[in-house]
């Protein structure tokens, strides 16, 4: 609800609200801004009020009035144009953003063109990423992909960094590029860690990056040409199908269920496209929280050589998941697949270490696409980590997260059934992949004037639709007060 103010007039503050949640792409290019009689309710405010705001917008050249239709974020707003990202921000991050604004634009063009269908909206993946760095509010945010930042709060990390800070051979790497592979004690541990996985390999194969997302940059761009045909899980996360989108790529989304893909959507993928990447996050995907099962691991490693395409494996979440769980390059032996992860999910947001295994054939091809790109990694943190992995202290943080995690979720859960969402998947790490029974896209934009940052179903298709589904994230979600707001819109909207 609004309230008046002194300094601005219900108008202006209403206007003032939308231009930046524009601004923000908190709104995207395409997306339609409620009627003036749901916005008015929602803001108990006049009808006139919503009208006078809304014809600010138009003016500041935000919106776009379509007959008989309503009032729409313009395609090519000041706002959609610029690509400018917020200080700071980390490179592999304002790499995701800048190609999620691309994939936007792109999309559009391709409309024009009679290549997109009417009534699709753009695929947005910027709103969640620049929720990381816009403070929505200080509730928690039910809709962001980072565990809470007081559960990552530690003290080893920032000690070991000291500690390698001040040791004798600081210059040795300080003052000069580090090795480009990446620091070969840090290879080493990953070396064995991999093996707990079953994933065997050597320090001589394994490429640490900056972060797991810069580390799929490579893997992309070492085998894929503008153009190639690239199968992606879906649902998925929007940032994988922008970014490949960015590259020209032909994405072709296969269908993701419990056990595994869709494979005979897979197979005919094969058989007409003949793609050259199939990427998987198979334990603990994104947002489902489905693991592969042995079957259907087997039969994508037989499709994988019979059609000649590589696997790229997504195991960003290895550090809260099972080592027993299936995964495809410990059933390959790093054959025709890739093994991506990081630390970042677990350490914190902005440590930004990532690493991937590859095959033999292909470790030198890659490191020229790294080193092309970065031309080496921090070598203070990767020590540091190091120094972490070797006294067991980022195993043990690993366990308290997992453990409280296991709380939390019991928690979420229960109140998530109590208010009226059912699971569409079970619910296991992360994230919770609900129904809520109403368009999560409409949610998503009610809840965000309650405070709270959504991450609806659409958001995780290659081509926006509308849904009833919507991912949670149950370190988020475990406070009574959010499930009450969210209970009283959800039955506002029905």
């Amino acid at each position: 609800m609004l309230m008046k103010s002194a300094t601005q007039s219900l108008t202006e503050q209403l206007s003032a609200r939308f231009a930046e949640r524009i601004r923000n792409r908190l709104l995207a290019p395409g997306a339609r801004l409620p009627s003036v009689r749901q916005c008015a309710e929602q803001n108990g405010v006049s009808p006139s009020t919503v009208v006078a705001a809304y014809d600010q917008l138009l003016a500041q050249g935000l919106v776009e009035a379509r007959k008989n239709r309503g009032f729409f974020v313009r395609e090519n707003s000041p706002a959609a144009d610029r690509l400018a990202m917020p200080d700071g921000l980390p490179a592999d991050l304002a790499t995701e953003s800048v190609a999620a604004n691309w994939s936007t634009a792109h999309w559009f063009s391709a409309r024009a063109a009679g290549r997109a269908g009417p009534g699709v909206s753009p695929v947005n993946a910027t709103a969640l990423i620049r929720g990381m760095f816009h403070k929505i509010s200080d509730k928690p945010q039910p809709g962001m992909g980072v565990f809470p930042p007081h559960w990552l709060e530690s003290t080893f990390m920032p000690a070991a960094v000291r500690k390698v800070s001040s040791s004798r051979n600081l210059q040795d790497f300080s003052l000069q590029y580090g090795e480009p592979l990446g620091d070969a004690g840090l290879r080493r541990l990953l070396a064995k860690k991999l093996a707990t996985l079953n994933v065997h390999t050597v320090p001589e194969h394994i490429i640490t990056t900056v972060g797991a997302t810069h580390a799929l940059d490579i893997v992309s761009r070492t085998l894929l040409r503008p153009g190639d045909p690239v199968m992606v899980e879906e649902p998925g996360w929007a940032v994988e199908f922008a970014r490949l989108a960015a590259m020209g790529m032909h994405i072709l989304p296969v269908p993701r269920r419990a056990d595994g893909p869709d494979l005979e959507v897979m197979a005919r993928y094969c058989e007409v496209h003949r793609p050259k990447l199939y990427v998987s996050v198979s334990v603990f995907h994104n947002p489902t929280g489905y693991c592969l099962s042995p079957g259907s691991a087997h039969r994508i490693l037989q499709l994988a050589n019979q059609h000649n395409f590589h696997v790229v494996e997504d195991d960003t979440y290895s550090h809260i998941a099972p080592e027993h769980a299936t995964r495809l390059t410990a059933l390959d032996g790093l054959s025709r697949t890739i093994y991506v992860s990081g630390f970042a999910k677990i350490l914190a947001p902005n440590w930004r270490i990532g690493y991937l295994a590859a095959p033999a054939a292909l470790v030198e091809p890659m490191l020229d696409t790294k080193l092309l790109a970065t031309l080496t990694t921090p070598a203070l943190l990767e020590k540091a980590l190091a120094l972490c992995i070797e006294q067991g202290q980022l195993r043990r943080h690993a366990e308290r997260i997992r453990t409280r995690l296991d709380a939390a979720r019991s928690r979420s859960v229960k109140l998530a059934l109590q208010s009226g969402c059912n699971f569409a998947a079970e619910p296991v790490g992360l994230f919770g992949w609900v129904d809520t029974g109403v368009d999560t896209d409409a949610l998503a934009q009610r809840m965000l004037d309650e405070g709270y940052l959504m991450a609806p179903g659409a958001l995780f298709h290659a081509e926006r639709k509308p849904s009833t589904l919507m991912r949670i994230n149950f370190a988020t979600t475990q406070e009574a007060a959010f499930w009450k707001t969210y209970q009283r819109v959800v039955n506002a909207m029905r």
